[in-house]
């Protein structure tokens, strides 16, 4: 019997996971019921001779399974004048802004799920076969993953594009690439090697290490990106994954850093701002984040707005997924 294909191997599996069970049937009914045929839960509820609140739990349960995903086309919130007004200001390739929550008055939680749940649904829309998507890590990119919808994919790399590092705040380097990759059926190459070392010679010698330094010399062929821009203060990302102190970042802040890509900080045009861990780092490289064929920043959420200004003017955003609010600050900011 001849091999299969591994990228096959991997869009079957895919496959097979979301294939329903024989006792599904009253979920997929109810689901066909009401998005197909357009039927209300009551008129469900009296065919299938059940209760209306069994046919809210079918149909909750269809979605949570993924067999039904509700969404917006992506154009409509291209489309929108702020949208249009970002792409000029900045040079996108294109944006992206979603309404915030109108009871989400300081744009914290529920607006930061609207826009990772819409940067989700494009994400596919902006790949291609033989494409190789590095990813960034963080809480948003953590989220966004989550919410890709299963959109396997013909020969796709899905690259980490920094070391692990150990923490408890659930949205590692490794996972973030690990859920994109299973989602759109991609080969999933981790980076097997930390993120810091404790001291330059133990990180220089590791980098020549054949597999890291294969995996180093793969981050230089991913051709896209998501990422997302972290803050520089007290509560940013590397302050609570132990890669700087409070003290640190206060420094570099004051120093002019205003974001954040990759562990690497960033000034308010896009300029490195070089810590003292860097030399310790394995990771992309700032000049290796730029000038990609398409790279997808997501930004959402109360202090975003410099730090994302600040990773477009420096080169390394073509498309952007935003909310309102933000890109109503960032428009501030041309002005």
């Amino acid at each position: 019997m001849p091999a299969t294909p591994l990228g096959k191997m991997r869009m079957a599996s895919v496959e097979a996971a979301r294939m329903p069970a024989r006792d599904d049937a009253p979920y997929i009914e109810a689901a066909w019921l009401y998005y197909h045929d357009g039927l209300n839960q009551n008129d469900i509820a009296e065919r299938m001779r059940i209760s209306r609140a069994s046919v809210v739990n079918y149909l909750n349960e269809a979605r949570n399974r993924g067999w039904v995903r509700v969404h917006m086309d992506s154009d409509v919130f291209k489309g929108h004048r702020l949208a249009e007004e970002l792409c000029a200001a900045y040079g996108l390739t294109e944006a992206m802004v979603v309404p915030d929550d109108p009871v989400d008055p300081v744009g914290a939680a529920a607006s930061i799920a609207r826009v990772t749940r819409a940067a989700a649904d494009w994400l596919p829309r902006l790949l291609e076969p033989g494409d190789r998507l590095g990813v960034s890590w963080g809480a948003t990119v953590y989220q966004m993953a989550q919410q890709v919808p299963n959109t396997p994919m013909s020969d796709l790399s899905v690259i980490q594009l920094l070391g692990s590092r150990p923490a408890a705040l659930g949205f590692a380097a490794e996972a973030c690439t690990a859920i994109l990759a299973q989602r759109l059926g991609g080969e999933c190459i981790n980076f097997h090697a930390p993120l810091v070392l404790s001291n330059k010679a133990l990180r220089d010698a590791l980098c020549d290490e054949p597999v890291v330094r294969d995996q180093l010399d793969a981050l230089a062929t991913c051709n896209k990106t998501v990422l997302a821009c972290g803050t520089c203060d007290a509560d940013a990302h590397v302050v609570r994954s132990g890669i700087l102190s409070p003290e640190e970042i206060a420094e570099y802040r004051a120093k002019g850093a205003v974001g954040v890509i990759c562990g690497r900080l960033i000034d308010g045009q896009g300029r490195p701002v070089v810590s003292a861990v860097e030399e310790r780092m394995i990771g992309v490289s700032l000049d290796q984040m730029r000038g990609k064929d398409m790279a997808l920043l997501v930004a959402a959420g109360p202090g975003r707005a410099l730090p994302a200004r600040a990773a477009m003017k420096g080169g390394f955003v073509t498309h952007l997924a935003t909310s309102t609010r933000v890109a109503e600050e960032l428009l501030e900011m041309t002005s």
